[in-house]
């Protein structure tokens, strides 16, 4: 395995994230306390996180906890589930587990930087772009194209970060077949399943639809707990799960005990955190559209399918790089610029920003972002 490239994104957050004064940039959904979680158990939960022997855990993560995890699928059960320490060791662990340095992985992208560092850090990679001029279309023949005798993953995320994209449940199940027909892993990145605007734009989740389909997910975007840190990969292929715990042996071994009851709890009362988080992006939604309307000359705006991130394009002629450095310095108002969206696999656009959508009241960094574009920057 060949070293892996600094983490742009958290880099960048690095120097950022807890300095900047309007954080709108945000990936995942406003958070709550403890107390307001624990408000969402049952005695018997709230017994259980009083009471918590602070031991080891299981390495596949608690029975109880996968049980639940497994309950939000259609085909799964307990043994199905293993829990990672975030969604990041997740990827990472399995990436490490389906490629070798003689295979070949497919990426859609833009995406998650790790989507594609840690597949080109094993062996070789093709990318497929997402296409901005057609509403950020996934071309499947593009993707088939794609495919050699090698090709051991396909790796999706939908919704997609940075854009927000959903793509057809019927080019969903078409790819999951392609991929099943050609003895492929499809790992399906659905960290922000829950969130589209339109329930009906739901997809599926890959491993419902097929016993060899990776399906990833974790507390922290759609839930807004990401200070759990407690993440899954459920796959019905049973020697998968396997080599999975054993990688696992050499990273965190085993998660938090306080954290896997915590999302025990959260994931219970998941339906009420959804229902919550979705009227929170609702009710924020109009502010952005707002914003965006009143600067049509600098910028071009479309609310995501689902998630809580968007990727608006930025027109000006300064490009939206030193936009984004003066707007963090000047107004201390936090977004991700293009950059960090760089893919070694596919052009990407160089004129696009993340916003994040997710976050409670976001008035305040939104009127600092008007005041300082008014202002003629």
């Amino acid at each position: 395995m060949t070293r892996l490239p600094d983490f742009r994104l958290e880099t960048y957050f690095s120097r950022w994230e807890f300095t900047a004064r309007h954080h709108l940039t945000a990936s995942d959904v406003q958070t709550m306390t403890l107390g307001e979680l624990l408000a969402l158990g049952d005695d018997a939960d709230r017994d259980a996180f009083q009471n918590l022997s602070l031991g080891y855990t299981e390495t596949f993560g608690d029975r109880a906890l996968r049980e639940v995890i497994a309950g939000t699928y259609e085909n799964a059960d307990a043994d199905d589930v293993i829990c990672f320490a975030g969604a990041e060791e997740a990827l990472y662990l399995a990436m490490n587990v389906l490629l070798d340095a003689g295979d070949h992985a497919v990426v859609v992208t833009p995406n998650y930087q790790a989507a594609e560092t840690v597949p080109l850090a094993l062996c070789e990679v093709t990318g497929v772009a997402l296409d901005p001029d057609r509403d950020w279309a996934l071309d499947l023949e593009a993707v088939a194209a794609a495919i050699r005798p090698n090709t051991r993953v396909v790796s999706v995320n939908f919704p997609n970060n940075p854009t927000g994209k959903i793509i057809d449940a019927a080019d969903f199940t078409a790819l999951v077949r392609l991929c099943d027909e050609r003895g492929i892993h499809l790992f399906s990145d659905e960290v922000y399943r829950g969130l589209e605007r339109d329930a009906a734009a739901a997809l599926p989740q890959a491993c419902d639809l097929s016993e060899r389909a990776v399906s990833l997910n974790v507390t922290s975007k759609s839930l807004g707990l990401p200070g759990l840190r407690i993440g899954w990969i459920t796959c019905r292929d049973r020697a998968l799960r396997s080599r999975l715990e054993r990688a696992k042996h050499y990273t965190t071994i085993c998660n938090s005990a306080p954290s896997e009851v915590l999302a025990r709890i959260a994931l219970k009362a998941r339906g009420t955190i959804l229902d919550r988080n979705r009227a929170l992006i609702a009710a924020n939604l109009p502010l952005f559209e707002a914003f965006f309307a009143e600067f049509p000359d600098d910028f071009e705006w479309r609310a995501p399918d689902g998630g809580c991130v968007a990727y608006p394009r930025y027109l000006g002629a300064d490009g939206v790089e030193e936009f984004c450095t003066r707007l963090v310095e000047e107004a201390g108002v936090l977004l991700l610029p293009a950059s960090i969206y760089h893919s070694e696999l596919t052009a990407t656009p160089t004129d696009r920003f993340r916003i994040g959508i997710g976050r409670g009241n976001p008035e305040e960094g939104l009127a600092a972002f008007a005041e300082w574009m008014r202002a003629g920057r």
